[in-house]
């Protein structure tokens, strides 16, 4: 009989097709592999909740739970008279407390992991001290609103800031109580242990992100049919998620005038699922295209001419950047969406932060392709992201929270 562990994940982990997705979806495939794994989790997206059935015959018991975004800002208002960030009432439920609560006695769990910070609250009681408890941080989500705050003005800055130092403070909190907090990258475990007292510093570590490179492969796609008549350039993601919608806002307004003058066959496609008013708006720009929700985004990455990552806000690692160097395209990024991905002088990646620079940067690409060898892209993604090896370690955390996965 095997062991069984507890997992609770913020948003259903599957279909991994957006960055929080894909590692709670390997992070659950990992957990399947030792354990009898006992899942819990919101859908926070009706057309999620087709996919329960896909995730039943991976777990021991599951028990997932639609959220309606009406209630949600009623929660967030809470925050406000209770003093605590807004993440943790958005996230709050009776029902997955009292599920957490007969599970784990029911089969007599003593080893949990969570995927978020906001999902810590549901295992603080003291009936959980004894359990082994390892949260997955992923990104430090406190940084993101110290960022957001600095793009805002007004009340949303001071929202923003507030959010900023709250959460920081659970964040420590959690990470003092529990045995482990993890981390997306090596970069982002050394930050937050920056931000922490130095006797909680051997509680972080990090697990890397990876990709299926067996599914971003471009000879997997190299069939389909052409998307668009003339060359283009793409961006995926979530369009929803605000450092996506900042990151192709500043793309539009900085760069794609100029660099449409320059490649006036270009075209620039935004590739990705529930685009905001914001990001519609940019598909009446010359030559933008805003596609929303696709069925597959590997066609769109393996037929533009590079994938761009302007990113102005970022923390940990980015599926995207990674997803496009698996498919074997040139990437041009700002260093925001390189972060946590180290880099070597053969790979077809540039970098560019300035306005000026990425345009220059596209520009060599687009007149130069040839130059650039994307194969390096797809060999390093390979040997240095993959999940089998970014994940191995996990199991042994459960087991020994001591061991130090870097």
């Amino acid at each position: 009989m095997r062991p069984s562990v507890l997992f609770l994940a913020h948003r259903i982990p599957y279909p991994p097709n957006k960055g929080d997705k894909i590692r709670s979806y390997h992070i659950l495939l990992e957990l399947c592999a030792h354990y009898d794994v006992h899942l819990g989790c919101f859908i926070d997206d009706p057309e999620d909740e087709q996919y329960i059935e896909k995730l039943r015959p991976l777990c021991a018991s599951l028990y997932c739970l639609p959220v309606k975004n009406s209630r949600r800002y009623i929660k967030a208002a809470l925050a406000f008279a209770q003093a605590k960030p807004i993440t943790l009432p958005l996230y709050s439920s009776s029902k997955l407390q009292r599920w957490v609560q007969q599970t784990t006695e029911r089969h007599k769990i003593d080893k949990i992991m969570l995927f978020s910070g906001a999902m810590a609250q549901f295992v603080v009681e003291p009936q959980f001290n004894s359990a082994t408890r390892v949260i997955d941080f992923v990104d430090i989500d406190s940084d993101k609103w110290a960022q957001y705050a600095q793009k805002k003005s007004g009340i949303a800055r001071w929202v923003y800031r507030r959010e900023h130092r709250l959460l920081q403070r659970y964040e420590i909190k959690i990470t003092h109580q529990f045995d482990k907090s993890l981390f997306v990258s090596e970069k982002e475990a050394a930050l937050f242990k920056s931000l922490i007292p130095p006797s909680l510093a051997t509680k972080v570590n990090y697990l890397n992100n990876g990709v299926d490179s067996h599914y971003f492969d471009p000879e997997t796609v190299k069939n389909h049919p052409p998307i668009q008549p003339g060359p283009f350039i793409v961006f995926t993601g979530a369009m929803d998620y605000w450092a996506n919608e900042d990151a192709v806002t500043w793309f539009c307004d900085k760069v794609w005038p100029t660099l449409l003058k320059q490649q006036p066959a270009l075209s620039f496609m935004i590739v990705g699922s529930n685009p905001t008013p914001a990001v519609k708006q940019l598909g009446t720009l010359e030559r933008v295209l805003v596609t929303g929700r696709v069925k597959d985004v590997r066609p769109y990455i393996a037929q533009a001419v590079h994938v761009v990552a302007p990113l102005q806000i970022a923390r940990g690692i980015q599926n995207k950047v990674l997803e496009a160097m698996a498919m074997a395209k040139p990437v041009v990024a700002t260093s925001m969406a390189m972060e946590g991905i180290p880099l070597h002088t053969d790979l077809a990646v540039i970098v560019a932060d300035t306005a000026e620079a990425y345009i220059q940067a596209c520009d060599n690409v687009l007149n130069n392709p040839q130059q650039m060898d994307i194969e390096a892209n797809r060999h390093w993604i390979q040997q240095q992201f993959n999940w089998r090896n970014t994940l191995a370690n996990l199991p042994e955390l459960l087991q020994n929270p001591d061991q130090d996965p870097g």
